[in-house]
């Protein structure tokens, strides 16, 4: 007797499906780093929102968040590390199979 295959949604990141975390993963995965002002602009989030869901995608080692300064200006940056990238493309991809198939 043979097993159907599994359904693709199962191979979804649960981790970015969130929306914030899909917004801020599909705007870092466009640029080799976003500012954090930036990036909150361009999803259209407050701060704490921000920072909470940013600090989620962190642990999980998807994003890494970088502190400096430009002058005396403080500076956050994110990025998108090599496992976050491998994720997104693999959430991108599952995406794309639940909607082909």
């Amino acid at each position: 007797m043979s097993t159907a295959a599994e359904h693709p949604r199962h191979r979804l990141d649960d981790l970015i499906h969130q929306p914030v975390r899909f917004s801020i993963m599909a705007a870092l995965a466009g640029a080799e780093s976003l500012d954090v002002k930036d990036l909150r602009d361009a999803i259209q989030v407050s701060d704490s929102v921000l920072s909470t869901q940013l600090a989620v995608l962190e642990k999980a080692g998807y994003v890494k968040i970088r502190k400096g300064f430009a002058g005396k200006m403080p500076r956050t940056s994110a990025s998108v590390t090599a496992a976050g990238r491998k994720a997104w493309d693999g959430h991108l991809q599952t995406l794309r199979d639940i909607a082909g198939g």
